[in-house]
Protein backbone atom coordinates (compact mmCIF):
# COMPACT_ATOMS: atom_id res chain seq x y z
CA UNK A 1 0.00 0.00 0.00
CA UNK A 2 1.08 3.11 -0.97
CA UNK A 3 0.80 6.51 0.60
CA UNK A 4 -1.54 7.74 -1.72
CA UNK A 5 -4.03 4.90 -0.58
CA UNK A 6 -3.97 6.20 2.13
CA UNK A 7 -5.02 9.68 1.25
CA UNK A 8 -8.89 10.32 1.34
CA UNK A 9 -10.62 9.90 -2.10
CA UNK A 10 -11.05 13.32 -3.65
CA UNK A 11 -14.57 14.99 -3.02
CA UNK A 12 -17.34 15.12 -5.75
CA UNK A 13 -17.67 18.05 -7.63
CA UNK A 14 -20.89 18.46 -6.83
CA UNK A 15 -19.80 18.51 -2.85
CA UNK A 16 -17.03 20.84 -4.10
CA UNK A 17 -19.18 23.50 -5.63
CA UNK A 18 -21.79 23.54 -2.27
CA UNK A 19 -18.74 23.91 0.13
CA UNK A 20 -17.51 26.61 -2.73
CA UNK A 21 -20.45 28.67 -2.49
CA UNK A 22 -21.41 27.92 1.45
CA UNK A 23 -17.93 29.47 1.99
CA UNK A 24 -17.93 32.21 -0.40
CA UNK A 25 -21.56 33.53 -0.01
CA UNK A 26 -20.96 34.31 3.80
CA UNK A 27 -17.28 35.65 2.96
CA UNK A 28 -18.93 37.96 0.27
CA UNK A 29 -21.40 39.42 3.07
CA UNK A 30 -18.17 39.84 5.82
CA UNK A 31 -16.73 42.06 2.91
CA UNK A 32 -19.79 43.66 1.65
CA UNK A 33 -19.99 45.08 5.39
CA UNK A 34 -16.13 46.36 5.75
CA UNK A 35 -16.47 48.30 2.44
CA UNK A 36 -19.46 49.93 2.48
CA UNK A 37 -17.87 51.10 6.24
CA UNK A 38 -14.73 52.48 4.12
CA UNK A 39 -16.73 54.49 1.48
CA UNK A 40 -19.06 55.57 3.73
CA UNK A 41 -15.86 56.96 6.62
CA UNK A 42 -16.93 60.64 5.77
CA UNK A 43 -20.37 60.31 6.74
CA UNK A 44 -20.25 58.33 9.53
CA UNK A 45 -17.63 60.92 10.91
CA UNK A 46 -19.98 63.23 10.24
CA UNK A 47 -22.89 61.73 11.83
CA UNK A 48 -20.79 59.99 15.07
CA UNK A 49 -17.32 61.68 15.81
CA UNK A 50 -18.19 65.20 14.74
CA UNK A 51 -18.58 67.50 17.67
CA UNK A 52 -22.18 69.26 17.91
CA UNK A 53 -21.94 72.05 16.58
CA UNK A 54 -18.85 71.66 14.70
CA UNK A 55 -18.66 70.17 10.87
CA UNK A 56 -21.00 67.43 11.49
CA UNK A 57 -23.40 66.08 8.97
CA UNK A 58 -25.03 69.06 7.95
CA UNK A 59 -21.99 71.07 7.30
CA UNK A 60 -20.96 67.57 5.73
CA UNK A 61 -24.10 67.92 3.67
CA UNK A 62 -22.89 71.30 2.54
CA UNK A 63 -19.86 69.81 1.22
CA UNK A 64 -17.58 70.88 4.28
CA UNK A 65 -16.47 67.49 4.89
CA UNK A 66 -15.90 65.92 8.45
CA UNK A 67 -12.94 67.58 10.23
CA UNK A 68 -9.97 65.74 10.27
CA UNK A 69 -10.17 64.69 13.95
CA UNK A 70 -13.36 63.25 13.37
CA UNK A 71 -12.04 61.20 10.36
CA UNK A 72 -9.21 59.78 12.48
CA UNK A 73 -11.73 58.79 15.02
CA UNK A 74 -14.46 57.12 12.28
CA UNK A 75 -11.07 54.95 11.70
CA UNK A 76 -10.16 54.05 14.42
CA UNK A 77 -13.11 52.76 15.37
CA UNK A 78 -12.09 50.98 11.83
CA UNK A 79 -9.10 49.41 13.71
CA UNK A 80 -10.39 48.34 16.96
CA UNK A 81 -12.27 46.00 14.89
CA UNK A 82 -9.30 44.53 13.22
CA UNK A 83 -7.24 44.37 16.27
CA UNK A 84 -10.26 42.08 18.04
CA UNK A 85 -10.00 39.96 14.76
CA UNK A 86 -6.91 38.18 16.30
CA UNK A 87 -8.84 37.49 19.55
CA UNK A 88 -12.02 36.22 17.10
CA UNK A 89 -9.15 34.18 15.36
CA UNK A 90 -8.38 31.91 17.79
CA UNK A 91 -11.48 31.72 19.38
CA UNK A 92 -13.53 30.92 16.07
CA UNK A 93 -10.16 28.75 14.85
CA UNK A 94 -10.35 26.51 17.97
CA UNK A 95 -13.76 25.85 17.84
CA UNK A 96 -13.57 25.02 13.54
CA UNK A 97 -10.32 22.65 14.38
CA UNK A 98 -11.82 20.90 17.40
CA UNK A 99 -15.87 20.25 16.74
CA UNK A 100 -15.96 20.94 12.65
CA UNK A 101 -16.05 23.32 10.12
CA UNK A 102 -19.62 23.99 9.86
CA UNK A 103 -20.26 25.25 13.55
CA UNK A 104 -17.62 27.89 13.07
CA UNK A 105 -18.78 29.34 9.74
CA UNK A 106 -22.89 29.32 11.00
CA UNK A 107 -21.78 31.16 13.98
CA UNK A 108 -19.63 34.29 12.64
CA UNK A 109 -21.99 34.58 10.00
CA UNK A 110 -24.86 34.79 12.06
CA UNK A 111 -22.78 37.41 14.50
CA UNK A 112 -21.47 39.84 11.12
CA UNK A 113 -25.26 39.57 10.12
CA UNK A 114 -26.67 41.10 13.60
CA UNK A 115 -23.77 43.22 13.99
CA UNK A 116 -24.35 45.25 10.85
CA UNK A 117 -27.91 45.20 10.65
CA UNK A 118 -27.70 46.97 14.02
CA UNK A 119 -25.24 49.78 12.78
CA UNK A 120 -28.03 50.60 10.20
CA UNK A 121 -30.67 51.61 12.78
CA UNK A 122 -28.10 52.73 15.20
CA UNK A 123 -28.94 56.46 16.75
CA UNK A 124 -26.15 59.29 15.67
CA UNK A 125 -24.67 61.32 18.06
CA UNK A 126 -26.98 64.61 17.35
CA UNK A 127 -29.47 61.88 18.76
CA UNK A 128 -28.05 60.35 22.10
CA UNK A 129 -24.91 62.17 22.17
CA UNK A 130 -21.42 60.84 22.89
CA UNK A 131 -23.25 57.53 23.44
CA UNK A 132 -23.50 56.74 19.95
CA UNK A 133 -19.72 57.00 19.04
CA UNK A 134 -18.97 53.73 21.31
CA UNK A 135 -22.44 52.13 20.03
CA UNK A 136 -21.01 51.96 16.80
CA UNK A 137 -17.15 50.86 18.10
CA UNK A 138 -19.01 47.56 20.38
CA UNK A 139 -20.53 46.72 17.27
CA UNK A 140 -17.22 47.14 14.64
CA UNK A 141 -16.14 44.98 18.00
CA UNK A 142 -18.22 42.03 17.46
CA UNK A 143 -17.58 42.75 13.54
CA UNK A 144 -14.20 42.07 14.38
CA UNK A 145 -14.74 38.89 16.38
CA UNK A 146 -16.56 37.82 13.47
CA UNK A 147 -14.50 38.28 10.91
CA UNK A 148 -11.33 36.90 12.79
CA UNK A 149 -13.33 33.73 12.67
CA UNK A 150 -14.60 33.74 9.00
CA UNK A 151 -10.95 33.45 7.09
CA UNK A 152 -9.93 30.42 9.14
CA UNK A 153 -13.37 28.62 8.55
CA UNK A 154 -14.12 29.22 5.17
CA UNK A 155 -10.51 28.93 3.22
CA UNK A 156 -10.16 25.70 5.46
CA UNK A 157 -13.58 24.05 3.75
CA UNK A 158 -12.78 25.66 0.47
CA UNK A 159 -9.21 24.29 0.19
CA UNK A 160 -9.82 20.92 1.70
CA UNK A 161 -12.54 20.47 -0.47
CA UNK A 162 -9.89 21.25 -3.33
CA UNK A 163 -9.47 18.39 -6.03
CA UNK A 164 -6.07 17.76 -6.57
CA UNK A 165 -3.97 20.58 -8.30
CA UNK A 166 -6.64 23.30 -7.66
CA UNK A 167 -5.52 24.11 -4.20
CA UNK A 168 -5.14 28.06 -5.60
CA UNK A 169 -7.80 28.11 -7.85
CA UNK A 170 -10.14 26.89 -4.62
CA UNK A 171 -8.47 29.45 -1.90
CA UNK A 172 -8.31 31.87 -4.88
CA UNK A 173 -12.69 32.27 -4.73
CA UNK A 174 -12.27 32.98 -0.62
CA UNK A 175 -10.62 36.88 -1.90
CA UNK A 176 -12.76 36.93 -5.47
CA UNK A 177 -15.65 37.02 -2.95
CA UNK A 178 -13.53 39.59 -1.14
CA UNK A 179 -13.62 42.25 -4.13
CA UNK A 180 -16.83 40.88 -4.79
CA UNK A 181 -18.03 42.13 -1.55
CA UNK A 182 -15.76 45.41 -2.00
CA UNK A 183 -17.30 46.24 -4.80
CA UNK A 184 -20.55 45.32 -3.83
CA UNK A 185 -20.41 48.04 -1.38
CA UNK A 186 -18.53 50.43 -3.52
CA UNK A 187 -21.17 50.35 -5.53
CA UNK A 188 -23.97 50.29 -3.30
CA UNK A 189 -22.58 53.67 -2.05
CA UNK A 190 -21.71 54.91 -5.15
CA UNK A 191 -25.64 54.36 -6.48
CA UNK A 192 -26.79 56.14 -3.36
CA UNK A 193 -24.80 59.12 -3.83
CA UNK A 194 -26.27 59.35 -7.44
CA UNK A 195 -29.81 59.34 -6.81
CA UNK A 196 -29.86 60.87 -3.25
CA UNK A 197 -28.96 64.75 -2.40
CA UNK A 198 -26.39 65.16 -0.31
CA UNK A 199 -28.49 66.17 2.43
CA UNK A 200 -30.64 62.85 2.50
CA UNK A 201 -27.67 60.77 2.11
CA UNK A 202 -26.25 62.11 5.29
CA UNK A 203 -29.67 62.23 7.00
CA UNK A 204 -30.41 58.46 6.13
CA UNK A 205 -29.17 57.19 3.21
CA UNK A 206 -26.09 56.01 4.51
CA UNK A 207 -28.24 53.03 6.74
CA UNK A 208 -29.76 51.57 3.95
CA UNK A 209 -26.37 49.35 2.93
CA UNK A 210 -26.08 47.96 6.43
CA UNK A 211 -29.47 47.34 6.58
CA UNK A 212 -29.13 45.44 3.54
CA UNK A 213 -27.10 42.83 5.05
CA UNK A 214 -29.52 41.28 6.67
CA UNK A 215 -31.53 39.43 3.93
CA UNK A 216 -28.24 38.65 2.38
CA UNK A 217 -26.56 37.27 5.77
CA UNK A 218 -29.72 35.09 5.79
CA UNK A 219 -29.30 33.68 2.83
CA UNK A 220 -25.72 32.73 3.55
CA UNK A 221 -26.41 31.32 6.83
CA UNK A 222 -29.25 29.14 5.20
CA UNK A 223 -26.39 27.50 2.56
CA UNK A 224 -24.14 27.14 5.48
CA UNK A 225 -26.07 25.18 7.57
CA UNK A 226 -26.68 22.86 4.42
CA UNK A 227 -22.84 22.66 4.58
CA UNK A 228 -21.00 19.03 5.14
CA UNK A 229 -17.53 18.70 6.75
CA UNK A 230 -14.82 18.07 4.30
CA UNK A 231 -13.73 14.86 3.59
CA UNK A 232 -11.32 12.93 5.78
CA UNK A 233 -12.53 15.17 8.50
CA UNK A 234 -12.11 13.14 12.04
CA UNK A 235 -15.28 13.15 14.24
CA UNK A 236 -15.52 16.43 16.06
CA UNK A 237 -14.84 16.37 19.41
CA UNK A 238 -17.97 15.98 21.76
CA UNK A 239 -19.28 19.14 23.40
CA UNK A 240 -18.43 19.19 27.38
CA UNK A 241 -20.77 17.26 29.62
CA UNK A 242 -23.47 19.57 31.31
CA UNK A 243 -22.10 21.08 34.00
CA UNK A 244 -18.65 20.84 32.56
CA UNK A 245 -16.70 24.55 33.27
CA UNK A 246 -14.06 24.93 29.59
CA UNK A 247 -11.31 26.89 30.92
CA UNK A 248 -10.28 30.29 28.53
CA UNK A 249 -6.95 28.21 27.91
CA UNK A 250 -9.07 25.32 26.59
CA UNK A 251 -11.68 27.62 24.59
CA UNK A 252 -8.58 29.55 22.93
CA UNK A 253 -5.40 27.64 23.55
CA UNK A 254 -4.56 26.44 19.29
CA UNK A 255 -5.16 22.57 19.44
CA UNK A 256 -1.45 21.19 19.45
CA UNK A 257 0.42 19.40 16.35
CA UNK A 258 3.72 19.41 16.90
CA UNK A 259 5.59 21.97 19.30
CA UNK A 260 3.93 25.65 20.15
CA UNK A 261 7.27 27.37 19.27
CA UNK A 262 6.99 25.45 15.62
CA UNK A 263 2.92 26.73 14.84
CA UNK A 264 4.14 30.30 16.37
CA UNK A 265 6.79 30.59 13.87
CA UNK A 266 5.11 29.43 11.29
CA UNK A 267 1.97 32.03 12.24
CA UNK A 268 4.96 34.58 12.18
CA UNK A 269 6.37 33.74 8.70
CA UNK A 270 2.68 34.01 7.25
CA UNK A 271 2.21 37.17 8.94
CA UNK A 272 5.70 38.23 6.81
CA UNK A 273 4.13 36.69 3.66
CA UNK A 274 0.93 38.57 3.44
CA UNK A 275 1.96 41.88 5.60
CA UNK A 276 2.14 43.61 2.15
CA UNK A 277 -1.11 42.05 0.60
CA UNK A 278 -2.85 43.76 4.14
CA UNK A 279 -0.85 46.45 3.64
CA UNK A 280 -2.08 47.76 -0.43
CA UNK A 281 -4.86 45.95 0.04
CA UNK A 282 -6.42 48.20 2.34
CA UNK A 283 -4.81 50.71 1.35
CA UNK A 284 -5.90 51.05 -2.58
CA UNK A 285 -9.68 48.97 -2.02
CA UNK A 286 -10.81 50.35 1.35
CA UNK A 287 -8.97 54.02 2.22
CA UNK A 288 -8.54 55.21 -0.97
CA UNK A 289 -12.12 57.26 -1.25
CA UNK A 290 -11.68 59.06 1.97
CA UNK A 291 -7.66 60.15 1.21
CA UNK A 292 -8.95 60.96 -2.45
CA UNK A 293 -11.53 63.59 -1.23
CA UNK A 294 -9.85 64.77 2.45
CA UNK A 295 -6.32 64.84 1.33
CA UNK A 296 -6.94 65.88 -3.06
CA UNK A 297 -10.35 67.30 -2.94
CA UNK A 298 -12.38 64.83 -5.20
CA UNK A 299 -15.53 64.78 -4.86
CA UNK A 300 -17.58 61.75 -3.08
CA UNK A 301 -19.04 60.64 -6.06
CA UNK A 302 -15.46 60.96 -7.97
CA UNK A 303 -14.02 58.68 -5.24
CA UNK A 304 -16.36 55.94 -5.86
CA UNK A 305 -15.89 55.45 -9.05
CA UNK A 306 -12.40 55.45 -8.54
CA UNK A 307 -13.04 52.58 -5.84
CA UNK A 308 -15.15 50.52 -7.72
CA UNK A 309 -12.49 50.91 -10.45
CA UNK A 310 -9.34 49.66 -8.26
CA UNK A 311 -11.98 46.80 -7.39
CA UNK A 312 -12.87 45.67 -10.78
CA UNK A 313 -9.23 45.50 -11.36
CA UNK A 314 -8.61 43.34 -8.28
CA UNK A 315 -11.12 41.35 -9.07
CA UNK A 316 -10.17 40.86 -11.90
CA UNK A 317 -6.86 39.25 -11.49
CA UNK A 318 -7.62 36.90 -8.56
CA UNK A 319 -8.80 34.37 -9.86
CA UNK A 320 -6.56 34.08 -12.54
CA UNK A 321 -3.58 34.51 -10.10
CA UNK A 322 -4.58 31.23 -8.43
CA UNK A 323 -4.94 29.34 -11.31
CA UNK A 324 -1.43 30.71 -12.19
CA UNK A 325 -0.18 29.35 -9.00
CA UNK A 326 -1.26 26.40 -9.01
CA UNK A 327 0.58 25.51 -12.32
CA UNK A 328 3.85 27.74 -11.71
CA UNK A 329 4.13 27.93 -7.54
CA UNK A 330 2.70 30.51 -4.99
CA UNK A 331 6.47 31.83 -4.67
CA UNK A 332 6.61 33.75 -8.21
CA UNK A 333 3.16 34.98 -8.78
CA UNK A 334 2.94 36.31 -5.07
CA UNK A 335 6.57 38.23 -5.55
CA UNK A 336 5.61 39.58 -8.40
CA UNK A 337 2.64 41.21 -7.02
CA UNK A 338 4.74 42.55 -4.27
CA UNK A 339 7.75 43.65 -6.06
CA UNK A 340 4.88 45.31 -8.82
CA UNK A 341 3.47 47.25 -5.67
CA UNK A 342 6.80 48.43 -4.25
CA UNK A 343 7.74 49.84 -7.61
CA UNK A 344 4.85 50.87 -8.83
CA UNK A 345 3.03 53.00 -6.53
CA UNK A 346 4.30 56.26 -5.94
CA UNK A 347 3.82 56.48 -10.23
CA UNK A 348 0.39 55.30 -9.73
CA UNK A 349 -0.40 57.79 -7.20
CA UNK A 350 1.21 60.89 -9.47
CA UNK A 351 -1.10 59.86 -12.33
CA UNK A 352 -4.40 60.28 -9.88
CA UNK A 353 -2.58 63.32 -8.48
CA UNK A 354 -1.23 65.24 -11.53
CA UNK A 355 -4.50 67.71 -12.99
CA UNK A 356 -3.42 66.98 -16.76
CA UNK A 357 -4.29 63.19 -16.50
CA UNK A 358 -6.81 62.01 -18.42
CA UNK A 359 -9.75 60.38 -17.30
CA UNK A 360 -8.48 57.48 -19.19
CA UNK A 361 -5.25 57.74 -17.76
CA UNK A 362 -6.36 57.59 -14.05
CA UNK A 363 -8.72 54.62 -14.60
CA UNK A 364 -6.08 52.86 -16.07
CA UNK A 365 -3.89 53.58 -13.07
CA UNK A 366 -6.17 52.49 -10.28
CA UNK A 367 -7.38 49.43 -12.48
CA UNK A 368 -3.42 48.07 -12.61
CA UNK A 369 -3.08 49.12 -8.73
CA UNK A 370 -6.30 46.36 -7.89
CA UNK A 371 -4.38 44.37 -10.50
CA UNK A 372 -1.18 44.08 -8.36
CA UNK A 373 -2.92 43.57 -5.11
CA UNK A 374 -4.87 40.62 -7.18
CA UNK A 375 -1.44 39.05 -7.77
CA UNK A 376 -0.94 38.44 -3.95
CA UNK A 377 -4.62 37.55 -3.09
CA UNK A 378 -4.76 34.53 -5.36
CA UNK A 379 -2.64 32.20 -4.18
CA UNK A 380 -2.39 33.68 -0.50
CA UNK A 381 -5.63 31.91 0.87
CA UNK A 382 -3.91 28.69 -0.32
CA UNK A 383 -0.57 29.51 0.46
CA UNK A 384 -1.43 29.98 4.12
CA UNK A 385 -3.52 26.72 4.42
CA UNK A 386 -0.62 24.68 2.86
CA UNK A 387 1.00 25.78 6.03
CA UNK A 388 -0.26 24.50 9.25
CA UNK A 389 -1.45 20.59 9.82
CA UNK A 390 -5.23 19.96 9.76
CA UNK A 391 -5.95 19.52 13.31
CA UNK A 392 -4.77 23.85 13.52
CA UNK A 393 -5.43 24.71 10.25
CA UNK A 394 -8.34 26.94 11.37
CA UNK A 395 -6.49 28.57 14.53
CA UNK A 396 -2.88 28.58 12.65
CA UNK A 397 -4.07 30.50 9.13
CA UNK A 398 -6.75 32.47 10.66
CA UNK A 399 -4.27 34.12 13.12
CA UNK A 400 -1.95 34.49 10.76
CA UNK A 401 -4.40 36.54 8.66
CA UNK A 402 -6.28 38.25 11.58
CA UNK A 403 -2.87 39.59 12.97
CA UNK A 404 -1.66 40.85 9.59
CA UNK A 405 -4.80 42.98 8.91
CA UNK A 406 -5.04 44.00 12.45
CA UNK A 407 -1.38 45.72 12.10
CA UNK A 408 -0.95 46.21 8.17
CA UNK A 409 -4.66 46.72 7.33
CA UNK A 410 -6.60 48.16 10.24
CA UNK A 411 -4.19 50.91 11.17
CA UNK A 412 -3.90 51.34 7.26
CA UNK A 413 -6.75 54.10 7.39
CA UNK A 414 -5.67 55.89 10.55
CA UNK A 415 -1.94 55.86 9.60
CA UNK A 416 -2.40 57.29 6.21
CA UNK A 417 -5.24 59.95 7.17
CA UNK A 418 -3.37 61.45 10.42
CA UNK A 419 0.18 61.50 8.84
CA UNK A 420 -1.67 63.17 5.90
CA UNK A 421 -2.89 65.93 8.32
CA UNK A 422 0.49 65.99 10.09
CA UNK A 423 2.58 66.41 7.32
CA UNK A 424 0.29 67.76 4.27
CA UNK A 425 2.06 64.93 2.24
CA UNK A 426 -0.69 63.24 -0.01
CA UNK A 427 1.78 60.64 -0.90
CA UNK A 428 1.96 58.84 2.01
CA UNK A 429 -0.28 56.08 0.96
CA UNK A 430 1.78 55.24 -1.90
CA UNK A 431 4.86 55.09 0.66
CA UNK A 432 2.91 53.03 3.08
CA UNK A 433 1.60 50.62 0.27
CA UNK A 434 5.20 50.17 -1.16
CA UNK A 435 6.82 49.91 2.13
CA UNK A 436 4.65 46.58 3.44
CA UNK A 437 5.19 44.96 0.15
CA UNK A 438 9.09 45.46 0.40
CA UNK A 439 9.39 43.91 3.92
CA UNK A 440 7.32 41.16 2.98
CA UNK A 441 8.87 40.35 -0.67
CA UNK A 442 11.88 38.21 1.87
CA UNK A 443 9.10 36.19 3.41
CA UNK A 444 8.17 35.31 0.18
CA UNK A 445 11.25 34.05 -0.86
CA UNK A 446 11.41 31.48 1.65
CA UNK A 447 8.21 29.49 -0.52
CA UNK A 448 9.58 26.56 -2.25
CA UNK A 449 9.01 26.03 -5.43
CA UNK A 450 7.12 22.60 -4.91
CA UNK A 451 4.58 23.63 -2.06
CA UNK A 452 1.41 23.74 -4.37
CA UNK A 453 2.33 20.23 -5.65
CA UNK A 454 2.69 18.82 -1.88
CA UNK A 455 -0.25 17.40 0.00
CA UNK A 456 -2.13 19.22 2.27
CA UNK A 457 -1.19 17.69 6.11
Amino acid sequence: MTTTDLLPAPPPHAAARRALLAGSAGNLVEWYEFGVYGCFATVIAANFFSVPGGSGAGAAAEGAGPGAEALVATYASFAIAFFFRPVGALLFGRIGDRFGRRPVLVLVIGLMTLATTLIGLLPTRADIGAAAPWLLTFLRVVQGLSAGGEFGGAVSVMVEYAPPGRRGLYGAWQSFTVALGLLAGAATAAALATVLPAAALYAWGWRIPFLLALPLGLIALWLRTALEEPPGAPPPAPPPAPGTAVTAGEATAPARTGTVREQMRAVGLGIGRIMGWSAAGYTFLVVLPSHLQSALGASFRDALLATTLVNLGFAAAILPAGLLSDRVGRRPVMLGGALGVAVSAFPLLHVLQSPGASPQTRAAAVLAAGALVGLLAGPGPAMLAEMFPRRVRCTGLGLSYALANAVFSGCAGLFVTALTARTGNTAVPALYAATACALSAPALLTLRADDHREPLR
